[in-house]
């Protein structure tokens, strides 16, 4: 998406908790001829969150989009049972981890880049990565929960900051190729691959795509744009 974005001419600030990471793609995105600046930050701190962004106005001067894309996966049964006895629980660890950072993270980053928006008197977008799993899915609880409350969040949102010209919108990938897929059992990429209609996993292009779509589009709000090969039917 940071590649993308730099070649349609924008100029990007990217955070991570990874600086390795942001450093590789701050160096793609500038050899694009962009700006780009990199912020370490754990969006489920709501400090670190605030300074973040206050920083991104002190070196750009102004913001009009945004992209909600942390996540994390920790994924778990409600309970697993065998022989009537309970041998084990999604913990409270488990669910509370990911709806810190797919959440928590989601509403923190939008509310102070709305804030930013305004005070600069910017028509923005908030663009939201949410998950076709946000209909539920077996062992993701967590996930589930936390994809399906970002999709409220944006609705709120777009009703919300309207009347500031700010949009909000959603997009929910289906089975993606990113380094958190290609963690996946060998067998459990296979099956995905097997039951997507088009009969292939998506690329982090189509993502792509779908974001410069929704950015140039200026009467797209308080939608969810399913990007998943038919997965979802």
């Amino acid at each position: 998406m940071a590649l993308g974005l730099a070649r349609k001419g924008a100029n990007l600030a990217l955070i991570d908790m990874n600086q390795e990471h942001l450093t590789q793609t701050q160096a793609e995105c500038e050899a694009l001829g962009a700006q780009a600046r990199t912020y370490l930050c754990d969006v489920s701190v709501e400090s670190m969150v605030e300074n973040t962004f206050q920083k991104v106005i002190e070196h750009f001067g102004k913001l009009d989009g945004l992209i909600n894309n942390a996540g994390i996966l920790r994924d778990g049964l409600l309970l697993k049972v065998k022989d009537g006895q309970i041998q084990n629980k999604l913990s409270l660890k488990q669910w509370q981890s990911v709806i810190d950072v797919n959440l928590t993270g989601v509403f923190l980053c939008g509310r102070e880049a709305s804030i930013k928006m305004i005070e600069s008197e910017r028509k923005g977008c908030i663009i939201n990565i949410s998950s076709i799993a946000r209909e539920g899915n077996i062992g993701q609880s967590n996930y589930s929960a936390a994809k399906a409350g970002v999709v409220a969040l944006t609705v709120t949102w777009a009703k919300e900051l309207a009347r500031y010209g700010i949009r909000s919108m959603a997009i929910a990938p289906g089975f993606i190729e990113t380094e958190m897929t290609a963690s996946m059992k060998p067998e459990t990429q296979a099956f995905m691959k097997n039951i997507i209609p088009l009969g292939k996993a998506g690329l982090p292009d189509h993502i792509e795509q779908s974001v410069i779509h929704i950015l140039e589009n200026d009467y797209l709000s308080g939608r969810t744009i399913e990007v998943d090969g038919g997965l979802r039917i």
